[in-house]
């Protein structure tokens, strides 16, 4: 079994500052792209930004110059870092990992997501 598990989400005012992180654990054999996404109310869930295994990026217009996405690949961990947050950034914030386990089978899997609110 595979699961990723976010954590860093909060209440935050204005442009301020946020950090992100999400692991994947189980029974993994290897980790291909990783990213985040969002959802807020209302609102289809949209790409926020991914990294590959590489670690080449790729960002939404949204969120280019405010948002980096980082990994660590001996933690099998995936980062979010958030400034200049601004009121549109509230949304639940997913990640999201292609992820081949040990019998060699791959599939993409989703966090149960973290809730951030930028207000003040």
């Amino acid at each position: 079994q595979v699961q990723l598990v976010e954590s860093g989400g909060g209440l935050v005012q204005p442009g301020g500052s946020l950090r992100l992180s999400c692991a994947a654990s189980g029974s993994i054999f290897s980790i291909n792209t990783m990213g985040w996404y969002r959802q807020a109310p209302g609102k289809q869930r949209e790409l926020v930004a991914t990294i590959t295994s590489g670690g080449s990026t790729n960002y939404a217009d949204a969120v280019k110059g405010r948002f980096t996405i980082s990994r660590d690949n001996a933690k099998n961990t995936v980062y979010l870092q958030m400034n200049s947050l601004k009121p549109e950034d509230t949304a639940v914030y997913y990640c999201n990992a292609d992820i081949t386990n040990r019998w060699k089978y791959a599939r993409a899997y989703w966090g149960k997501g973290t809730l951030v609110t930028v207000s003040s």
